[in-house]
């Protein structure tokens, strides 16, 4: 089942393995089982602390469990753990097996400490690069508590099972058999969804924080470049971000990051974090901004407001807080949203195998996902608004020569169609002779560019009309000591590198102007990495 570089790889991940695994498989007669039954049998080949039993004691076949001889560990699988979620299958051994976890000693009490019986159901695809982090984040919190139980289930394998429950949409997330969460969420998001004080407290820790010299706002590729390059300055640097990653982490391939041949979104994203933290960085994940009030005076400190009712203040701030997908803003697209409508084909593609569906926009986002989805679905209707589609040429090519894709030029979505409870069909108009039409489907992937996060700045800093930070060259704003990066600014060519080098040149902006203001105060955390980069 697995080749040799992958078993090669594995092998090394179990020496890490502190306590024996037991996987327990319930599996049937069909080829889905005998696959996994190879590919249990191939770990546990792997390592003496791995053993496999054998016993149908569940009612998802194939699926097995991970756990520990004696003991009562809910972690299990559903399906196949491979594609994306081969590492959650690596990590759950290795959590299992006592190897500690990457989660804050903070993160780990509080999951510890949480009070009732929880039993999660994920849903995800293979192709999902969003479903992984929701499953590793609960499959850890089954291994460090006893009363929660965790299984993640192939929704390509368990097909019934998601039409029953009316599964369009992934990562989907069950609590107790009701729906919990939808989508990407980070194992602090999910730890917070629970322990309901945790706002209340982050809240309070916030208010006794001194004033910073740079405050961050938005932790994507900008904002952690903006962070390092003040925190290398030695002066006191914090990041307030909703996800830090942002939009990066729903990114499921990068060709074109100089140097890295090729990575994905989520990786990317890691990597950030972990670079930004080695620099003494205060990172706050999870805060929502609502609102920034400039210094009284020259010189003075500026405050962004937060939705806890906390506040942050420092002497500059950098906006960073990138961008969101762009909806049609049409009836029944909030209604039928992952009820149908969607807006990642790579997550939710397989979910739509052998279905009907349109996809919005015909830039190069619209006709990749076209092209990705027509090798799903039965059929895939692209409708463009404009004249003529706008991707390349190349990408256009591929899709004319798909024979299961309709193409619709000038015309305009007015409705998504359901019967409460899913998409059924879509309505538009033919711009050049205003004829209404109607098309019959179960999905429709929205793909027509980003808005940018800027309305807690309305009325304080200079927007386009587009909404964008209007910035200068130096990466100022309207507003003395607020400076922005990335996609949420006017700078042309929204791509990772370039919000990267911006992000860069407004820390280095806001720290001259902070040298030209006052002596900024040393961060003492930042020395020690300040010294292993020099």
């Amino acid at each position: 089942m697995l080749d040799a570089a992958l078993k090669t790889q594995l092998k090394d991940y179990l020496t890490r393995l502190r306590e024996p695994v037991e996987l327990v498989a319930s599996l049937d007669d069909g080829a889905s089982s005998r696959e996994m039954a190879a590919l249990l049998d191939d770990i546990a080949a792997l390592s003496d602390k791995v053993t496999v039993v054998r016993r149908a004691d569940d009612a998802r076949r194939p699926s097995f469990a991970v756990t520990r001889p004696g003991q009562d560990v809910g972690v299990r699988f559903a399906g196949l753990p491979m594609g994306h979620e081969f590492t959650s299958l690596v990590l759950a051994l290795l959590q299992v097996g006592g190897h500690p976890p990457k989660a804050s000693a903070e993160t780990i009490e509080r999951i510890r400490a949480l009070d009732g019986d929880y039993t999660f159901e994920t849903y995800f695809s293979l192709s999902c690069q969003n479903c992984p982090d929701v499953v590793q984040a609960l499959n850890l919190m089954a291994a460090l508590n006893p009363r929660i139980r965790h299984v993640a289930i192939d929704g390509a394998l368990f097909q019934a099972e998601v039409e029953t429950r009316g599964v369009m949409a992934v990562p989907a997330v069950f609590l107790n058999g009701e729906p919990f969460a939808q989508g990407r969420m980070s194992l602090d998001q999910l730890v917070a969804k629970l322990d309901t004080g945790a706002v209340a407290r982050q809240a309070e820790a916030i208010k006794a924080k001194q004033a910073f010299d740079v405050l961050v706002v938005g932790g994507g590729p900008a904002g952690a470049a903006a962070a390092i390059y003040a925190a290398r300055k030695g002066i006191r640097t914090g990041v307030a971000a909703e996800r830090f990653g942002g939009q990066v982490l729903d990114t499921m391939g990068i060709e074109n990051f100089i140097s890295v041949r090729h990575t994905e979104g989520p990786k990317l994203g890691v990597a950030l974090e972990e670079h930004v933290r080695e620099y003494g960085v205060d990172i706050m994940n999870l805060q929502t901004v609502t609102k920034l009030v400039p210094a009284a005076e020259p010189g003075g400190l500026v405050t962004v407001e937060l939705a806890s009712g906390a506040a942050l203040q420092a002497r500059s701030v950098i906006g960073a807080p990138g961008a969101r997908w762009r909806t049609m803003n049409v009836p029944g697209e909030d209604q039928y949203r992952n009820k149908g409508v969607a807006f990642c084909p790579h997550c939710d593609g397989p979910l739509f195998k052998g279905k009907r569906v349109a996809v919005i926009g015909g830039g190069n986002s619209g006709v990749e996902a076209a092209i990705d989805l027509a090798g799903i679905v039965s059929h895939v209707t692209l409708v463009e608004f404009d004249g003529k589609l706008r991707a390349d040429a190349v990408l256009q090519d591929r899709l004319r020569a798909l024979p299961n894709v309709t193409i619709l030029t000038s015309a305009q979505t007015t409705e998504v169609l359901g019967d409460g409870q899913k998409v059924t069909g879509l309505a538009w108009k033919d711009r050049t002779s205003g004829a209404e039409q109607r098309i019959e489907l179960e999905g429709v992937f929205v793909q027509i560019g980003l808005v940018p996060n800027t309305e807690w700045l309305k009325g304080t800093v200079a927007l386009s009309p587009r909404g964008e930070i209007e910035i200068d060259a130096r990466g100022a704003t309207s507003v003395p000591g607020v400076y922005a990066a990335g996609d949420a600014t006017t700078v042309p060519h929204k791509q990772i590198v370039i919000a990267m080098g911006e992000g860069a040149k407004a820390a280095l902006s806001a720290f001259d102007h902070l040298i030209r203001s006052a002596a900024p105060t040393p961060a003492a955390s930042a020395q020690p990495a300040l010294a292993r980069a020099a």
